[in-house]
């Protein structure tokens, strides 16, 4: 799920011509600003389709991808267990997909708008589903972790962060699972591909990358011949992808290893057609790349001259982002301030101390 940043804005002499080509920021937008409607599978390659489902929230769509598998179609990604997806779903079967057998899911990661229908498709067409260890490990501890009041870890998560003791007590009353809620049954079991694994799919190989920091185990899906990244959240056109320390391992540096992953997709060739998830295809591979690290460089900079005083992750909010932090976007802000506070302590130029089990930060 992405994150908590504003899409950039387009400039004015963008081009609005939905199918004319344009250059923005570097990138280069080769279909323009076309994207499927509902039930719409936009051909990019030989055998490889672009559909788009609605999502709720300032994303507003996911993309998945129909690609060819012999006598079958392999769909990556799905969309969140909500109506609204499964009736895209439904539009597709009836219509470009309608005669098609499925044969296989394969997922980026375990995020909702991602793994969420992977369930009710793999049940629909008793097919298995693919994707990495990690992020079906992942999705299915959360799944599973559902109790009437919030662990105790996540009590002190949020006390760790900042957050008031009204705001606490207001999260407790509302249980814990919410994961769940937003997921079909997720398979008890799954195939699965790892770094550096080849799949064959129809005509096609595709390389598996594993990317780290916005989810466990994220695995890209890379077509050297053809020239195409299925590139889930790793590398987004226009927002960049929420990375957040994590509940479950309070100690790691998913900045860390989402900045070493940044270094190893650099190793791809610039010249491939991008395949997002949320936004339009693109080339500038290399380009996005360094604008998402040059970006979360610049903001630990500004938080190591903010921690010139002692703060909390709740006070760094105002210095990494550039809208108010609305309460439905607490959590992800959260989890990203404390993300980049750790960055900067795992770098040697951040100390932390616990007073009261709030973390206090201050500049090295």
């Amino acid at each position: 799920m992405s994150d908590s940043r504003a899409s950039e804005p387009l400039s004015p002499d963008v081009s609005l011509v939905p199918d004319a080509a344009y250059t923005h920021k570097g990138l280069t937008y080769p279909l323009g600003r076309r994207a499927p409607e509902s039930g719409e599978l936009i051909p990019l390659a030989e055998g490889v389709g672009w559909a788009r489902l609605p999502i709720p929230g300032s994303l507003k769509h996911i993309n998945v991808w129909a690609l060819d598998d012999g006598d079958a179609v392999a769909l990556v990604d799905t969309g969140l267990n909500i109506a609204e997806c499964r009736a895209g779903w439904e539009a597709l079967f009836e219509g470009p997909l309608a005669g098609r057998r499925v044969g296989r899911i394969l997922c980026t990661h375990f995020h909702p708008d991602h793994l969420g229908l992977a369930g009710w498709l793999a049940g629909r067409f008793d097919v298995p589903l693919w994707m990495t260890r990690g992020e079906w490990l992942f999705a299915r501890m959360l799944a599973a972790d559902v109790r009437d009041a919030p662990p105790r870890e996540a009590i002190a998560y949020w006390r760790a962060a900042g957050w008031d003791e009204e705001r606490i007590a207001r999260e407790e009353t509302k249980g814990w699972g919410r994961f769940a809620a937003m997921m079909s049954a997720v398979p008890v079991s799954f195939v699965r591909f790892a770094d550096g694994d080849l799949l064959r799919i129809g005509g096609r190989d595709w390389r598996i990358v594993v990317g780290c920091g916005h989810s466990p185990e994220h695995g890209c899906l890379w077509d050297e011949a053809g020239g195409l990244l299925i590139a889930g959240d790793q590398v987004l056109p226009r927002i960049t992808s929420n990375v957040s320390l994590s509940l479950s391992e309070p100690e790691a540096d998913p900045l860390g290893d989402w900045l070493a992953s940044i270094d190893k997709l650099r190793r791809l060739p610039d010249d491939l057609l991008v395949l997002p998830s949320h936004g339009e295809p693109f080339t500038g591979l290399h380009a996005r790349l360094d604008a998402l690290a040059h970006g979360h460089r610049d903001r630990l900079d500004a938080l190591h001259r903010r921690l010139a005083e002692p703060a909390r992750a709740v006070d760094c909010f105002g210095t990494l982002f550039a809208r108010r932090i609305e309460d439905n976007m607490m959590g992800l802000a959260t989890g990203e301030a404390m993300a980049h506070l750790r960055r900067l302590e795992v770098e040697g130029r951040a100390r932390r101390e616990v007073r009261g089990g709030v973390h206090w930060y201050e500049a090295r």
